[in-house]
């Protein structure tokens, strides 16, 4: 069982972290170094860019939880 759940958590924080690389900067930070901030934004956010928020935050909270239960089954 803690096999199963250590296999989810990698493959859930590379998920996390391709979701994460994935967003568009918004300006003042690393992202305006790789030309990020050469880009203007007209209107707000696109609907991929809204779905992409909420997968980002479904997938960080099952990330959690993984790590939570990890925790108690390692503890015990």
């Amino acid at each position: 069982m803690i096999t199963g759940f250590s296999i989810a958590l990698i493959l859930f924080s590379f998920l996390l972290g391709l979701l994460v690389l994935m967003h568009k900067g918004k300006g003042g930070g690393l992202s305006d170094m790789f030309g990020g901030g050469m880009q203007s934004s007209v209107g707000g956010s696109s609907v991929a860019e809204r779905n992409l928020d909420r997968i980002t935050v479904v997938v960080a909270l099952i990330w959690f939880a993984i790590i939570v239960v990890l925790g108690l089954l390692v503890k015990s």
